[in-house]
């Protein structure tokens, strides 16, 4: 694993996931009138941008390091739409799943996490 391809990675795939949530969620499906509307913990939010971020490049940074855009939408849509729906199943595992929502969190998230892969395939390819 080359360490400087995941941190610089990892960071930017952060970044990028930070950008795209304030995109998606902040402004698009923005609904302020939700219960918990205003009261966002941004630092926990960024946290897990991060966090998300670093596990996309930890993935990529494996093996033969994935460093090509194609690829790199390919597989981590592929953890996006996984993530997304195993998240789901554990958040409402008390209550009744609510299908149209859980489908279009995913799709939002296959979405986010193609174009997270991508930046972070072009940042570790340029590296290289």
């Amino acid at each position: 694993m080359n360490v400087k391809n995941f941190i610089v990675g990892g960071i930017v795939g952060g970044i990028v996931n930070f950008l795209l949530g304030w995109l998606v969620y902040g402004i698009l499906l923005n609904d302020p009138t939700a219960p918990n509307a205003g009261k966002e913990n941004m630092s926990l939010i960024f946290a897990g941008c991060m966090i998300f971020g670093f596990l996309i490049s930890y993935i990529f940074s494996q093996g033969e390091g994935i460093t090509k855009c194609v690829p790199g939408i390919k597989i981590a849509a592929g953890v996006g739409l996984f993530t997304s729906v195993w998240f789901d199943c554990f958040y409402h595992m008390y209550d009744t799943l609510d299908y149209k929502t859980t489908a279009m969190g995913a799709v939002i998230s296959l979405i986010m996490a193609a174009i997270i892969g991508a930046c972070v395939a072009v940042v570790n390819g340029k590296m290289k």
